[in-house]
């Protein structure tokens, strides 16, 4: 059916109109899309991909939080074995010391100038394991307790045990080599103190050696839920660029066809002239 000219109804400029809010709307939506990145941007536009965008980013941010304490966790360990290993190198010195004092015939000047020497040695040790300490976390000091390091976001923990160096702990505490009898039973003291050190070493290793493979791990499950949060919801900026484009002309050529319609009820004027 032809329409008819009419003054109060512009079927034509009603039609063009709605083309052109239509493509207003779409280049609105195209716009923010190329501003945020993103494709999804709210449950309007796609509820059931929204929904599991936000769970998706949910888990990242969970995880990365485990990935937090992972690194704190391995710091933790690191410091004691940082320093643990200073003791067992400490350790092998004031051996020396021992078994010099546990020479034959050694006259009492050098008996007190090892025994001197000795005394600095385990007091090095002491002041290392009181500044072995990480986020007022100290594994080596006396009275140690074991520490628990997250490692998943459902809540499983990895334990560090505490590994005790101090001079009493390591049996080394009262050593005197100014006699021939505390020289030789100082030689059995530090032997039992390096290979204590040296499983403590061990224990401290094997766990931070845990820690470090769970980090790993962590790490790349964030690349994947991160990998697959952008599948879900970046935009494809080459794809919005070209739309950009021709949403504009289209809205230009909107804005022409809006113009012409509304001129028609003109055409009604030349009807009435002489």
């Amino acid at each position: 059916m032809v329409q008819g000219l009419s003054i109060l109804t512009n079927v034509g400029a009603m039609t063009a109109l709605e083309q052109l809010n239509s493509t207003n709307k779409r280049l609105q939506t195209t716009q923010l899309r190329i501003t945020t990145g993103l494709k999804v941007n709210g449950p309007k536009e796609d509820a059931a991909t929204f929904q599991i965008a936000q769970r998706l980013r949910g888990d990242i941010a969970g995880t990365k939080a485990v990935k937090t304490a992972l690194a704190n966790g391995e710091a933790t360990a690191n410091v004691a074995i940082s320093a643990g290993k200073a003791i067992a190198n400490l350790l092998i010195e004031m051996k020396a010391k021992v078994v010099q004092a546990n020479q034959a015939g050694l006259d009492s000047a050098s008996r007190t100038a090892l025994n001197s020497d000795f005394t600095a040695l385990r007091d090095q040790i002491s002041t290392i394991v009181a500044t072995a300490e990480f986020n007022s976390v100290n594994l080596i000091a006396s009275g140690a307790t074991t520490t628990s390091v997250l490692s998943t976001v459902e809540g499983s923990i990895i334990s560090v045990s505490a590994q005790s160096m101090d001079t009493s702990t390591l049996g080394i505490a009262s050593v005197d080599l100014t006699t021939s009898a505390g020289a030789a039973t100082a030689l059995t003291s530090i032997d039992s103190a390096i290979t204590s050190v040296s499983d403590k070493l061990a224990s401290l290793g094997s766990t931070a050696n845990r820690i470090e493979v769970q980090t790993e791990f962590t790490t790349s499950l964030i690349d994947i839920l991160t990998a697959g949060l952008g599948n879900l919801v970046d935009a494809d900026m080459a794809e919005e660029a070209a739309s950009l484009t021709a949403l504009q002309v289209q809205q230009q050529l909107g804005v022409q066809s809006l113009s012409i319609a509304n001129a028609s009820p003109g055409i009604i004027l030349s009807l009435f002239q002489g």
